[in-house]
Formats: structure tokens, sequence, C-alpha cells
């Protein structure tokens, strides 16, 4: 019955390790502000007397990995937002006008003068003045088109040019449509998640639901408005050309043109042409700053094609408005005083020092393509979340407890080694999921009372196939080895068969389904770890120690 040494040092050093990272966790508090201070110190490159005092509440020697609490476990906030992703067929469209334009401009000979007419949003309709030149404007159009880069949308293009009533019609194809609406709803998941991620919010869930619908979960959070605030936010930055300065909310812009209010003068508009010169997307970085005034403002800088469009167009409009556009407002229209290379300049407005900080992140993590749309909100409280920390604590104890008394009186001392073995795989459950940065959410403490009631189950069926070999009149020493060998192949085949159904659970489920399953799996994998070999490791000590001629199990 002897284990080999190397085996018994593997296994007792196992325990060890998964004692040593579960310790965390029972001082959360401390180790938490530890880790919060020392992360927040590292960005800034320095620390604070404050962040040196939390740096002290835990040795730096031992392991600072601690369970993250999700959200109805630690409180903060939930959205529900649907993705408008029809604007972008719009956007898209509008920003086709100057390339639909400058190829018909080498046509004028036969197709006359071009206009852009009025269109519903989402089709660009364009009007020649000379019909025999129709079929030459339309395949020029066509020429403008690019094949559809999707495995659904092979040998499809991404324009649709058809002629309505005498004018050219031109909208993307329904391959382009369905691309466009993957693409612009993978941009908003890793838009918000960089928005997020920006504030330091520990273990946020963003994830997709059907084919619009993006669900996020900020734990930590203090409210769904918060939340909304900095993720529900545009931010599409543009920089326009400007037509004309005026009074009247009403006035026409014209064709190609829009009509923008000032953000801070409720009485003066903007007309701008409406393709811009450069967008927020050319944008590399955005920090907060204050002006020559010490007013405050929001430093940015452009990419190479961003920094080469600007200062082409500030070097040939030289004393004339551009104006900086801020989600269809015009927060600064100053003048062209010189050329501005570098791709790099100043935003200014009447900001608080807040608002230029907020902005900034906005910008530094980029516009969202389309506008959310939240169609749930739900507010989590700290206090109700350690209501149901509470709750789950004391549903795990008394099922240990309840356990523990069974095992016992069932098997006694084989029992209490069972319970020991329980005790150690709850430490390693956690340990693990230190490790691996896990998230404990309320279905996650079910799963790991469910694993409670299952530990045992492989000591129970070792147990009475000991008790089978012991009422044959084996040894003690040779009932203990059939009673582990024999009872192994049902142990992993029981245990199997629950991985898989955890498996299914984690990979199709979401949320809090993939939280349960997260737990019951490692629940598993310890649970077989620890009843298999933990307790066999124990009886051999207490058999080396005790010599006992008979055995009661």
């Amino acid at each position: 019955m002897q284990t080999p040494l190397w085996k018994r040092l593997l296994i007792w050093g196992i325990v060890a390790f998964g004692l040593l990272y579960a310790m965390p966790n029972l001082f959360f508090a401390r180790v938490e502000s530890h880790n919060d201070a020392a992360e927040a110190a590292a960005k800034a490159g320095f620390a604070t007397p404050e962040q040196e005092a939390a740096m002290a509440l835990w040795p730096d020697w031992l392991p600072s990995g601690i369970v993250n609490l999700g959200l109805d476990l630690r409180g903060g906030a939930h959205l529900l937002a649907e993705v408008q992703v029809a604007d972008v067929y719009a956007a898209r469209i509008d920003g086709l006008w100057p390339d639909v334009r400058d190829k018909l401009r080498d046509l004028r000979d036969q197709i006359g003068n071009v206009r852009r007419v009025p269109s519903p949003p989402g089709e660009l309709r364009v009007q020649i003045s000379t019909p025999a030149g129709l079929e030459a404007a339309v395949a020029a159009v066509k020429s403008l088109a690019q094949p559809v880069i999707t495995l659904t949308g092979v040998g499809q293009n991404d324009l649709e040019v058809t002629v309505v009533d005498g004018d050219i019609v031109v909208q993307l194809s329904e391959a382009e449509r369905a691309a466009t609406d993957d693409r612009t709803i993978q941009q908003s998941l890793e838009i918000v998640r960089r928005r997020i991620d920006e504030v330091g919010t520990r273990e946020p869930t963003i994830q997709r639901q059907g084919a619009d619908r993006i669900l996020i979960q900020v734990p930590g959070i203090g409210s769904a408005a918060e939340l909304k605030a900095l993720i529900g936010t545009t931010a599409r930055l543009t920089f326009n050309s400007v037509v004309q300065v005026t009074g009247d909310a009403k006035a026409q812009p014209g064709s190609g043109n829009v009509l923008l209010p000032a953000q801070n003068d409720k009485n003066t508009f903007y007309i701008l042409e409406k393709a811009p010169v450069v967008s927020g997307e050319d944008l590399v970085d955005a920090q907060p700053a204050f002006d020559q005034n010490g007013r405050p403002a929001v430093n940015f800088r452009f990419n190479p094609t961003g920094a080469r469009k600007f200062g082409d167009y500030t070097a040939a409009n030289i004393g004339r408005p551009f104006a900086i556009v801020l989600d269809d407002e015009v927060i600064s229209a100053p003048v062209i005083q010189s050329h501005i290379p570098g791709g790099s300049g100043i935003i200014t407005g009447n900001f608080t020092v807040e608002e230029s900080t907020q902005l900034a992140v906005l910008l530094r993590a980029g516009a969202l393509p389309a506008e959310l749309v939240f169609l749930e909100e739900r507010t989590v409280g700290p206090e109700l979340g350690q209501d149901s920390i509470d709750a789950g604590t004391k549903a795990a104890v008394i099922a240990m407890i309840a356990v523990g008394l069974f095992m016992w009186a069932s098997y006694g001392l084989f029992g209490i080694f069972a319970n020991i073995a329980l005790v150690l795989n709850m430490a390693l459950i956690f340990a693990i999921l230190s490790i691996i940065g896990g998230t404990l959410t309320l279905p996650g403490i079910g799963g790991i009372v469910l694993t409670i009631g299952m530990a045992v189950d492989a000591n129970v069926l070792v147990f009475e196939r000991i008790r089978e070999e012991l009422r044959g009149q084996k040894n003690p020493i040779r009932a203990i080895e059939i009673g582990y060998e024999r009872a192994m192949s049902a142990i992993v085949d029981a245990n199997l068969t629950t991985m898989i159904s955890a498996g299914t659970l984690f990979f199709l489920g979401a949320g809090p389904v993939r939280g349960f399953a997260v737990t019951l799996g490692i629940g598993v994998v310890t649970s077989v770890f620890t009843a298999l070999l933990v307790t066999r490791a124990m009886i051999e000590i207490w058999y080396a120690w005790r010599r006992p001629k008979t055995i009661v199990v």
C-alpha cells in the first residue's frame, strides 16, 4: 500500500500550494486594498502616502491573488444596450459622397453638372444634367465598389448602384449590411470594454446578446446612471469645414452640408460641410490639459494619415474657421492662423476639469460606431451584495457541517479523513479561482455548495468497497488497496459526465450560468484529487503510525 515517495511529495506539495494561494481570501479587504494601491502606484510611477499605507497591509512576498466578486456579490450596475446599426449605414453612405463626386467630375463632358439630391438615410441619390451620360455615370460609380470580405459574402460587392426616376441611387448591398452589422457590434464591444478598463473597474462582464444587443455588468461601480454616462456617450469627434455662421436655427444648410448648434451658445449655429476633413478614428492619443489661459482643455494627436490630412487642410485654409464637432455639437470653431504640421492640437471649450478628463477618456478609447439605446438598467447595491455573500457563506457552512456529521457517523475515523479532505478541497477551489482570476457569483457559490455534497460521493464508494473486502476476510492493507483500485473507474466515469455537463453550460451559457459552470468544473477536478489521493495519503500515514490489526469502516 506504500505510495512512492515522489508521489506523496507531489500530493502534499499541491495541497500546501493550494492552502498558500487560498489564504489571501481570508483577508479579502486588506489584500484588495493592497492590490488596488499597488496597481495605481505602478500606473502613476510613484506611490502616495495613502497608497504606501495600503500596500503595507499585506506582505509583498506572499501571494496576493484573490477571487473577484461578481455583480450580485459586490454590487454594481447592469445594462442591456441595443446598438443602432442603421446609423452606420447612413454615416457610411454620407462619407461616400466625396468619392462619388470626384469620380463623376472626370466625366463632366459626358454627364454635365452633378449634384446630390435629398434622399432617405442610408441612401445616396445623385442627379446629372445630361441624361445621355447616365450609363457612363453608373459604370463610374460602380467602379467604387469593393468585394465583401466575409465567408457568406463571397462574390458580392459592398455597393448596390441603381437608377430610379433618372437619378443614380447608391446604397449598401445586403451582404455588406450583414458584414457591417457584425463589425459594428464587435467594434462596440471593444470600445465599451476599453472605456470601462480606462477607469480601472474590476472584472466587468461585456458580451454580445442576440443580433444587436450588448450585456454590460460592472461590479463595484456606483450606479447604472454612472455607467451610462461613461459608455453611453458616442464621443464622435470630427473636424469640418465651416461654410457659414448663423443665428437661424431653421436655416437651410443646402445639399452636402449640415446645420449644427454651438455647444455653449444656443443662439449660434454653424453650417458645415457634411463630409469631415479628419475624424476621431485617426486619433491616437488624447490627454486632459490646460490652455494658455489656464482653462481645462484636451490635447490630441493624430496618426500619420490624420496628421497629413490635418496638415494639408490647415495649409490650404489659413484665415478660415474650421469646426471641432463632438456628437453633433460644435465645441469650438477657431480660425486657422497658420499651417499646423505634426498632427497635434488642443480642444478648448467651457470645460470643467472633470469634463476634460472624461472627454479625454472617451476620445482615447475611441468613438462608438453607433448610438447605444439602453433597454434595461439595474443597480445592485453593495448591501444587497453583502447579504448574498452572507447567505451563500451560511449555506456552505451548514452544508459542510451536515456532510461532515454524516461522514463521521457513517465511517468513523475514515469519515474524519474525508472531512479533512473536504476542507482541503474547498481551499483548492478558491486557490484555483484566485490564480486564474475567476469571478465568483451567487450561482458560483451554488456550484461550490453542490461540490460539497458531490465531493464525498467518491469517498462513500471507496469506503463501501473497503467494507465489502473486509467482510470477505481480506486483511486491512489489501482491503484498502482494493477499495481504492476498484472504486476508481466508477468515480472517474461519474465525474467525467459531470465535467461534460459543466463544459456544456460554460460554452453555451452566459453570465451567471457560466459562473456556476466554472466552480462546478473546478470542484469536480479538486474533488477527484482529494477523494482518491489525499484521503489515501492520510490513511497511509495513519496506518504506518498505528499499525492496527483490524480496521472498522
